[in-house]
């Protein structure tokens, strides 16, 4: 009768050890593919977020309209486009293209502002171009992770502007006064500076 050798107790133990071994490197492994598909899931998120943001804001700045706008006072005008550090926002400005397939009772002209707040660009827009104390405006958190935005003005003899209007111009001139081109920056605590330099329509 032929004998038939099995494995010992050490070869057991080995074999055991080498399958837990492997075990782990496959698991280790399976790990860090599902963590690099998420992260690349994230990271193109974050992009089409950023992505929007830019749309938007080119949307906006192409389409300044030269409408000019009482303040909620109702005492004086406030420029068809401003940007003062010594306003409320960092940029208002009034914009047309704001289509109305509902066919409410508006018209096609909508007063926007651009604010930074806590590293959080801010998108806000008003139901009225003439508000009140009593009219509360639509705000969007439109991009988080802003480390810093700046903005600069070109104006038709090809000078460039920090703020506008510029402080040359003259009321009412001053109210209606649109760059022929504005640039926009913007440094972002992931994709670093991105900018965008855009004609402005009309």
């Amino acid at each position: 009768m032929k004998c038939v050798k099995g494995f010992t107790l050490v070869e057991l133990l080995i074999a055991i050890a080498i399958l837990s071994v492997i075990g782990v490197m496959a698991l280790s492994g399976l790990n860090q593919v599902i963590d690099q598909k998420f992260i690349a899931q994230e990271h193109s998120d974050r992009w089409r977020e950023v992505q929007l943001a830019m749309r938007t804001i080119y949307q906006d700045l192409s389409q300044i309209h030269p409408r000019s706008t009482r303040e909620e006072f109702g005492e004086t005008w406030q420029p068809a486009l401003q940007a003062d550090p010594r306003a409320r926002y960092a940029l208002e400005l009034s914009r047309g293209g704001w289509t109305n397939p509902g066919g409410f009772a508006r018209g096609s002209v909508l007063r926007v502002a651009y604010d930074w707040e806590e590293n959080v660009l801010v998108r806000l827009h008003w139901p009225v171009m003439d508000r009140t104390l009593s009219t509360l405006p639509i705000r969007t958190d439109l991009l988080g992770g802003v480390n810093n935005i700046e903005l600069r003005f070109l104006d038709n003899t090809g000078e460039w502007h920090q703020n506008w209007p510029p402080i040359t111009t003259t009321i009412p001139e001053s109210w209606i006064i649109r760059p022929r081109a504005i640039e926009f920056a913007i440094e972002l605590e992931d994709f670093g500076n991105l900018w965008r330099l855009v004609e402005v329509g009309g």
